[in-house]
């Protein structure tokens, strides 16, 4: 389903497509009764057909509007117009990190200054009791006022403790389109997906904690930090190598690598410290790279 320009979504006029992804199409569209600009996110056709996918979406919607953070893509509105069902979220001009990865690595500085900000808005998620489980450069827009993390059509709720973070397993989430294995539930972009999602075991915050972790080392050194010529081998890849050695100082290298430990207990337990340790990192003298 492809909407063509002037199409109407209740007051909203749709102008023209931004983007697909594997959860909605997204156009850009004006809010016709605030004289705004504004991002449709729509169902696609063939999954707005399935009980199992409305519900995903329905989740979408509900996850994002308890989440007011300046790091967070804002959800104005949800609705539907006759079949399709779509949600109204800021219009954010920018571009995605991934799309500005293709360039080249970023340098310190703003490796840091991202970092600090993803890390923000995932805090905020995580002391929500919400989890992302598909941090990726895809998902994060760069913009004049800073990062927008995009995206939480794969998010989850855990129950939140005082410290916002104790794990919990989620044996009845739903199956990704992309899922890897029918045994054991998988979601997310295997790239970015932490052991525990490999494997299907429980996922908590700490699996993005992990994603955190092979963004910071994507984007200091323009690759990925698990690869693989098949799905199986970049699985084999997470399970059981190291990111190789990137052109970064010693203190971020540091930083990465705790976030890509493989046993999530020995992780950074939270993404605020990660925050935390990536602020201290940004007041300091500019420290040798590895060599």
């Amino acid at each position: 389903m492809t909407l063509s320009e002037g199409t109407l979504l209740g007051p909203y006029r749709i102008l023209a497509p931004l983007g697909a992804g594997g959860m909605g199409e997204v156009y850009r569209a004006s809010d016709t009764r605030l004289d705004r600009t504004v991002a449709i996110k729509v169902l696609p056709e063939h999954l707005s057909k399935s009980e199992e996918w409305r519900a995903r979406f329905e989740r979408e919607a509900k996850v994002i509007s308890r989440l007011n953070h300046p790091n967070i893509c804002t959800l104005h509105d949800v609705g539907r117009e006759g079949d399709i069902h779509y949600l109204v979220m800021e219009h954010i001009e920018g571009e995605t990190l991934a799309a500005r990865l293709t360039r080249d690595a970023l340098g310190l500085e703003k490796v840091l200054e991202y970092g600090i900000q993803i890390a923000q808005g995932l805090d905020k998620a995580h002391r929500a009791g919400i989890v992302h489980r598909d941090l990726k450069p895809g998902n994060v827009m760069l913009t004049k006022t800073g990062v927008k993390l995009l995206d939480f059509g794969l998010a989850k709720e855990v129950a939140a403790s005082a410290s916002s973070l104790s794990g919990t397993s989620d044996p009845d989430a739903p199956t990704a389109q992309r899922a890897l294995t029918t045994e054991r539930t998988i979601v997310g972009t295997l790239h970015y997906m932490a052991p525990e999602q490999v494997t299907g075991g429980p996922v908590d915050h700490r699996a993005d904690v992990w994603a955190l972790g092979a963004v910071l080392y994507e984007m200091a050194t323009g690759n990925r930090a698990f690869e693989g010529s098949t799905g199986t081998g970049v699985m084999a890849s997470i399970l059981e190598k190291e990111p190789p050695p990137g052109n970064m100082p010693e203190g971020l290298d540091a930083v990465m690598r705790s976030c890509l430990t493989k046993d999530a207990d020995e992780r950074f337990q939270s993404v605020h410290d990660v925050k935390l340790q990536l602020q201290w990192l940004s007041t300091r003298p500019s420290l040798p790279a590895e060599t």
